[in-house]
């Protein structure tokens, strides 16, 4: 049966202990193989997704013995057949990894590869770590742009996965990341407080815009380095948008360099960088130790520029 096929009656699914503390979309995104991520979302907004015959977002936490109703879906699929996995890249992921215990696995995740298989990914960190450890029960707790490099939380058991979420969402975990933007930032610490509003354009990809209409949103800044054309800064969001730094840096008139969504048309005399300059450098979670990322090579080599350029 094709993956057109597949999904063209009602589809129900019901929530094991294993799955509860998941998210309804990559509880989704994991079952509905084939699917465009884009076309789930869609479901979701029309309510053709519905637990227990109510409607749902895209953040609802799933509960065990929830019962989950999907509308038949009728698409035509741009490509049947996923790439596997190669031995090469699921050994150089798990090289990658800086903390584990028991239940807990923290990947320095490199840039260009999403956390998730779908819309035209053919698999992603997770996918991809299932694969190369051959462990079923292997969730994510927390997401970061494909661009982004970093430090990445996944959970080895369902418990771990409910109590950091469970942080992630009272705000007890810090996250700080690494960003190098355009310009030079006058103030060494300041709290950009932008409320954020999502939305997405015609063909479907998401984009956030700072307006009063938008989920109150704050990050902390903290400057890092000065250099004639750019500033390596240390950002921690202290809310969980999605684009939250890179749009809190365009609202501040720093855009971050490399990123091709938000600011690429603000005037930039220094050296170009392939890829957006935003690494998750330090995950603080209580208690656990602190753990910790370097700046991956690309970036050390921009600020290496950077450097060159300011003397």
């Amino acid at each position: 049966m094709n993956s057109t096929q597949q999904w063209q009656s009602v589809t129900w699914f019901e929530v094991d202990e294993h799955q509860a503390g998941q998210r309804i979309d990559n509880f989704l995104f994991s079952r509905l193989k084939g699917v465009p991520k884009s076309r789930i979302y869609r479901l979701m907004r029309e309510g053709q997704v519905r637990v227990n015959k109510k409607r749902i977002k895209a953040e609802t936490k799933l509960a065990i013995g929830d019962q989950i109703r999907v509308a038949p879906i009728r698409y035509e699929p741009k490509d049947e057949t996923a790439a596997p996995v190669s031995d090469k890249v699921a050994q150089s992921l798990l090289s990658r990894v800086v903390y584990e215990d028991e239940g807990l696995l923290v990947i320095n995740k490199p840039s260009g590869i999403a956390v998730h298989g779908g819309s035209g990914v053919s698999y992603g960190l997770i996918e991809a770590l299932r694969a190369a450890t051959g462990k079923k029960y292997l969730e994510l707790i927390h997401r970061i742009d494909r661009d982004t490099s970093g430090l990445v939380m996944i959970s080895k058991k369902r418990s771990t996965l409910k109590t950091l979420q469970d942080l992630l969402r009272e705000h007890k975990i810090k996250k700080t990341y690494a960003a190098i933007v355009k310009g030079q930032v006058a103030l060494d610490w300041q709290l950009v407080d932008a409320p954020l509003l999502r939305y997405e354009l015609a063909n479907g990809e998401r984009r956030v815009r700072v307006t009063k209409e938008g989920k109150p949103s704050q990050t902390e800044w903290k400057v890092a380095e000065r250099f004639r054309h750019g500033t390596l800064v240390h950002a921690s969001p202290l809310s969980g948008r999605t684009h939250q730094i890179r749009v809190h840096g365009l609202s501040i008139g720093h855009p971050l360099i490399g990123d091709d969504k938000y600011g690429h048309q603000t005037e930039y005399k220094g050296p170009e960088a392939r890829r957006l300059c935003l690494h998750a450098m330090r995950l603080e979670i209580p208690g656990f130790p602190v753990i910790e990322s370097a700046l991956p090579e690309d970036m050390q080599n921009l600020v290496a520029q950077l450097r060159a350029q300011s003397l």
